[in-house]
């Protein structure tokens, strides 16, 4: 007999500790997937979603990068407004961006971006701008402040504020409006979050409502979330990790023309990774509210990872 979560977790006091709606039994069905059969293409899948597996984190951080200065210099070239939601995280893309529009003299006066999320207490007040911790600094340190003379100009940026999220939807639909485009670049989370839209968002709501939701402010984080932002923003220091988030919803990143992901959550030097099961999930579970990220292979993009993610997954001991 096995022993593991699925055999042991209704014995244990925090049997309530994943979110309801997850099958266990499937998820581990998606972590088994033979790696010759990981890439496969799923009839879920939109014909011109593509995953991409790369080598290395420059290599991934290369490819992400080049695709953001792509569709911003196409909605150039095609004298078009263009809607962007944002992610901190994967962060090295943006380097590469904005060489290559330097490169290219791409002026950024075209675009608005939109921070999918930001930190915030349970009144949904934002860590302030000036925090090394916060959203808008990192964006401003490693997008904004090194395009220059191209860069996007500040009443276009966006962040995810108790102010100023609610009001995404009416300025990404007039974009819309006057021919845009809304591209969405995303990292996915270890509970399969888009932005900070945790599975447990989904308690409550049909398929209709959990997909009309365009953001939500003070979102209630999820334990694995908190811990996968220690190792990855935090230096492992949970206490600096806020326990809330404002994020953008389905009802926003699931109405996107294009798509652009990453996953980067790997550290060969230990052979050890946190993002591989997320991603099998991704290609293979099939939509589920309860795993927002299952939804994005329904759309058009790339999503560029680390081929040390790819299932099979299982005990690597050190």
């Amino acid at each position: 007999m096995a022993i593991d979560l699925i055999s042991t977790l209704k014995h244990s006091p925090f049997k309530d500790f994943l979110p309801s709606g997850w099958n266990l039994k499937k998820i581990q069905r998606c972590t088994q997937v033979p790696r010759a059969e990981a890439l496969s293409r799923q009839p879920f899948w939109h014909d011109d979603f593509n995953p991409q597996p790369m080598k290395d984190v420059a290599e991934l951080d290369r490819r992400m990068g080049l695709e953001i200065a792509r569709v911003i210099r196409d909605a150039f070239l095609a004298n078009q407004p263009l809607a962007m939601i944002l992610p901190v995280g994967p962060m090295g893309m943006y380097a590469f961006a904005v060489a290559e529009l330097k490169r290219t003299r791409t002026s950024c006066a075209h675009v608005s971006t939109f921070n999918m999320d930001e930190w915030s207490d349970h009144r949904a007040a934002t860590i302030p701008s000036s925090s090394s911790s916060s959203f808008e600094f990192a964006m401003n340190k490693a997008f904004f402040g090194p395009l220059g003379k191209l860069t996007v100009p500040v009443g276009q940026r966006n962040f995810a504020t108790k102010k100023n999220l609610p009001t995404y939807f009416d300025k990404i639909s007039a974009i819309r409006a006057e021919g845009g485009k809304l591209v969405t670049v995303y990292g996915i989370g270890r509970v399969c979050h888009i932005a900070f839209w945790e599975p447990h968002l989904a308690e409550g709501l049909n398929e209709r409502e959990w997909r009309s939701q365009t953001h939500r402010l003070a979102v209630p984080l999820h334990p694995l979330t908190m811990e996968q932002n220690s190792i990855t923003s935090f230096n492992s220091n949970m206490i600096e990790v806020p326990a809330f988030a404002n994020s953008v919803g389905p009802g926003l990143f699931l109405t996107s023309d294009w798509c652009i992901g990453g996953c980067d959550g790997g550290y060969p030097e230990r052979g050890a990774q946190w993002q591989g099961q997320s991603v099998a999930i991704t290609l293979h579970h099939g939509p589920s509210r309860w795993l927002p990220s299952t939804y994005m292979p329904t759309l058009p993009g790339r999503l560029f990872l680390l081929s040390s993610l790819l299932s099979p997954l299982g005990a690597d001991l050190h």
